[in-house]
């Protein structure tokens, strides 16, 4: 017998503004991060219009430990490094996944030309906790080009791409810590179909464009979160015409959280460790570029 996941509660986004170029909505509440564990953060930056511009914005030189950023293009174009060495650019469909862990320095900004050009910017990142057993690890750079993301049809009008975890079959190629479920779902006519879920599994669907119903019961708009229950292992969905969401999912990591802007660790005195350790410079640092 099939057992459904429960609709827990649906939030709607947000305004935020990050740096001098990412405008969106800020989904998942800092006083409610624990029921999306490993998730602690969801911002959707856009679809906003980038003016031209010869000199990229975003969001200058900044650091980050105990924490991965995922960030997932729908349009335009973004640009990355840091104080790993690491540079990456990302496209639509591309996505970013980095893995801050021990510490690092970085900056996200328009790609040089999509900035010189203008044009719509619409994505996504995610902020993923490690946990303590991991949160010094040495950090690690995945770029996953959207040819490297395998996709399916799960009926004529759905397209699913899994890039961490595995749903409907399909696996995602993303290295994750942890169990950790990245799917994204893409709708080209209305329809009605079913996700087998993990059970105990914090999931989450955010609704990126257009709207879904759930279990036949409860709407969920775009730039909306809807959390699901721990519990059963299946959720209904309908969806209209034009529509985008993710599915979010995870293993809970149960341990204490003590948070500092950027760093996120498990007690007050990694956290004084941490903010010592960034302004000595252990985390490194990144050359000035000039454009």
């Amino acid at each position: 017998m099939k057992t459904l996941k429960s609709i827990s509660y649906i939030l709607k986004g947000h305004p935020q503004q990050v740096g001098d170029g990412f405008i969106g909505q800020s989904m998942i509440p800092s006083q409610r991060f624990q029921d999306f564990s490993p998730f602690l953060l969801l911002d959707h930056h856009g679809p906003m219009q980038v003016k031209p511009s010869p000199i990229p914005k975003g969001v200058d030189e900044h650091p980050h430990r105990g924490i991965e950023t995922v960030t997932a293009v729908f349009e335009g174009a973004l640009q990355h490094r840091d104080s790993a060495g690491n540079k990456g650019t990302i496209f639509a469909g591309d996505v970013q996944w980095m893995s801050a862990a021990s510490g690092l320095v970085h900056e996200e900004k328009h790609e040089l030309n999509f900035s010189r050009q203008g044009g719509i910017l619409d994505f996504v990142q995610l902020w993923v906790n490690l946990p303590a057993a991991h949160k010094m690890k040495k950090p690690r750079y995945q770029e996953l080009a959207s040819a490297q993301i395998p996709l399916i049809q799960l009926n004529e009008a759905t397209q699913l791409k899994v890039i961490a975890g595995e749903l409907a079959g399909l696996k995602g190629p993303a290295l994750t810590y942890t169990p950790v479920l990245l799917a994204e779902l893409t709708i080209s006519d209305e329809t009605q179909f079913e996700l087998q879920l993990p059970e105990g599994f914090n999931v989450a669907i955010h609704v990126a464009q257009g709207e879904v119903l759930l279990n036949n019961t409860e709407k969920a708009v775009a730039k909306s979160i809807a959390k699901l229950s721990q519990q059963g292992q299946w959720i209904e969905i309908s969806a209209k015409k034009g529509t985008r969401f993710l599915v979010l999912g995870g293993e809970p990591i149960n341990e204490p959280i003590v948070s500092h802007g950027p760093f996120v660790m498990n007690t007050q005195a990694e956290i004084r460790q941490t903010v010592q350790d960034y302004q000595s410079g252990k985390m490194g640092f990144l050359e000035p570029v000039t454009y």
